[in-house]
């Protein structure tokens, strides 16, 4: 590999182009595993948040211990929820966007009316 196909991919890079493939596969929620859009309302200390959920409802969501120091949470953020099914009010993230992503998404109509913020 030379000098100048190193600097061709660096260009690449830097131009976005890398970047838009990576938001052609968008993690979507499994609906058989009861898992929904959110939109996070509200942060409430010791990895608990609040959650507008796609159905209408305001959860309170947990972080799990396997994404709590590697994905940081804030509100606002669009958010991949899986309620608990003995405790319905409660759930669990199961994945944060991006905001190119969830900008992707409402552009794309792939948001419910109901937590499209990104409009």
């Amino acid at each position: 590999m030379s000098e100048d196909d190193v600097d061709n991919s660096v260009k690449d890079i830097a131009n976005g182009e890398e970047n838009e493939e990576s938001i052609g596969r968008v993690i979507l929620p499994n609906k058989k595993k009861g898992e929904m859009f959110g939109i996070v309302e509200k942060m409430e200390g010791a990895s608990r948040l609040s959650v507008m959920c796609e159905d209408g409802y305001t959860r309170n969501a947990r972080i799990p211990g396997r994404m709590r120091k590697r994905m940081w949470i804030r509100e606002k953020d669009l958010v991949i929820v899986k309620p608990w099914e003995f405790q319905p009010e409660k759930a669990d993230v199961v994945y944060r966007y991006t905001k190119t992503q969830a900008s992707y998404l409402s552009r794309n109509h792939m948001l419910p009316e109901v937590i499209d913020i990104f409009k």
